[in-house]
């Protein structure tokens, strides 16, 4: 149903903006009931308690002159001033007055309300004629005299439930020496309450839609300035599905669109460089075997057609020989990389002299070095030094970059293989005399397939492959490894190992 990143914005927005209405209007409506009937409950209360003060004079009034021969008459008296003053006040303040006593009889009952009298004494009349409020409720809790105010809201026990309006009563008890003999009711229509109810809720809810309305047509803003980046990336997606690695996004924010705009930008020149690799790979693979291939097949050809004479087969026959040989290194230096690359060689680690193992392969590339005369000259920090690696892939480490010191040193060359301990690592350096790298030749060494000038050497066996297989190697350990030459000077290639323990010496 929802499909589109607006649709669902919009929907989430609208939702929160109803949900957070829905909590403010609740709150709005109780504040405003209790906001607009505060005011009138005070004044009720005041006179509320001037009424029960009144109401205790008359008490004290009429137990001091009870046995008075004029009771009669002065009671009389002191009754209508005391009704001809609530109905002054049931004026004042717009409200029903009620005196009850304590078994729920009204006693007095004040206020000009001739809509509702009838409605009110047909409802509170008793079967003996008197005016009773015939729900305990309504007068049990005041009467118990625990409060001194009693407020409440609505129709008062359903009694004025059919005038439709929401009424406020105030229920005071007047006690006398401690005694609760009786109570104050002071009942009040209070539509104003419903009228401003009404009308803050008609601007709330027109407000409401408005808000909706422009909440709308920002979220089609914001969800235009969202999406069309994600459209772009889902392009620019597509273009390199189809093989187009040169799409580029335009990063024009710093926010989480951004950074993806940006991860996006550097997958896709990974991706780009990656099948630049891919391509240089099978271009250079080509070439090494079909170099190679096309003598062998030249010669082998020269040889059962009678091109190439007997007496020259066994010379052209070795040459085919270190061909098949070299092909068969290539090969393997492939197989090897591969594998190193995609993780799946397996390094097993464990702890050895790293002295002792450069010590073997000098002696397994002895021939080499015999055959050009070079120096080799050993710096041991200390005469064992232990690391913690795999063993073989190390090995092959120091063979081919040995090898590559071999290839490119002078007759009666140089080469200087050193360990020693920095912290927790060791420090292995193999440098030779030979004519060096400039700075642009030293970016390129690690590439696959390539091949440092002719003219530096030469031996052309090599397969450009064995300083990349090198850099895995290292890389598979989480070491570093790197070079430092100049033209003129030689090179020195520098990698790092863990130590190791000597548990012989433990």
């Amino acid at each position: 149903m929802l499909k589109t990143i607006f649709s669902k914005i919009v929907v989430i927005f609208i939702a929160i903006l109803l949900v957070s209405s829905t909590i403010t209007g609740a709150m709005l409506y109780i504040f405003l009931g209790s906001f607009a009937s505060q005011e009138k409950t005070d004044l009720l209360d005041k006179t509320g308690e001037i009424i029960t003060d009144m109401l205790n004079d008359y008490a004290s009034f009429y137990y001091e002159h009870y046995d008075n021969p004029y009771f009669t008459f002065l009671h009389s008296m002191y009754w209508s001033n005391m009704e001809n003053t609530l109905e002054a006040y049931s004026q004042n303040v717009g409200s029903l007055i009620w005196v009850v006593s304590t078994d729920g009889q009204i006693r007095i009952m004040k206020g000009n309300w001739t809509a509702i009298d009838s409605l009110l004494r047909g409802k509170l009349k008793d079967e003996d004629g008197n005016l009773r409020l015939q729900n305990p409720g309504q007068y049990a809790d005041v009467m118990s005299g625990n409060r001194s105010l009693i407020k409440e809201m609505g129709d008062f026990y359903g009694l004025f439930r059919e005038t439709n309006v929401s009424w406020l009563t105030i229920e005071k008890p007047f006690i006398h020496n401690g005694e609760v003999l009786g109570a104050v009711y002071l009942h009040t229509p209070i539509p104003e309450v419903q009228r401003a109810r009404s009308s803050v809720f008609k601007f709330f809810i027109f407000a409401v839609m408005i808000s909706i309305v422009f909440s709308i047509i920002l979220v089609y803003i914001f969800s235009l300035k969202l999406s069309n980046p994600l459209k772009e990336i889902n392009n620019a997606a597509r273009h390199i599905a189809g093989g187009k690695f040169d799409q580029r996004l335009k990063v024009g924010s710093g926010d989480e669109i951004g950074e993806l705009a940006k991860s996006f930008n550097n997958m896709a020149g990974a991706l780009q460089n990656l099948e630049k690799m891919r391509r240089d790979f099978i271009a250079n693979v080509s070439h090494e075997l079909r170099t190679p291939m096309t003598s062998i097949h030249g010669f082998i050809e020269g040889i059962l057609d009678g091109t190439i004479p007997p007496k020259k087969q066994e010379e052209y026959l070795t040459i085919v020989r270190d061909e098949i040989r070299r092909l068969n290194r290539l090969t393997t230096d492939i197989l090897d990389l591969a594998r190193i690359e995609s993780g799946e060689l397996g390094i097993k680690l464990v702890d050895f002299d790293i002295n002792e193992l450069i010590r073997r392969c000098i002696i397994k590339l002895e021939s080499f070095i015999t055959e050009k005369e070079i120096n080799v000259k050993a710096n041991f920090e200390v005469d064992s030094m232990y690391v913690n690696a795999d063993i073989d892939s190390i090995e092959r480490v120091i063979i081919n970059l040995m090898h590559n010191a071999i290839k490119f040193v002078g007759i009666k060359g140089k080469i200087t293989l050193s360990t020693l301990q920095n912290k927790n690592k060791v420090l292995v350096c193999i440098g030779d005399n030979g004519v060096g790298m400039d700075e642009e030749e030293l970016n390129l060494i690690w590439e696959r397939f390539y091949k440092s000038d002719k003219s530096r050497s030469k031996e052309k066996t090599g397969t450009g492959l064995g300083l990349a297989i090198v850099r895995n190697i290292i890389n598979e350990h989480q070491q570093k490894i790197w070079v430092e030459s100049a033209k003129g000077m030689g090179t020195r290639f520098y990698f790092t190992l863990d130590i190791g323990n000597d548990y012989e010496n433990i």
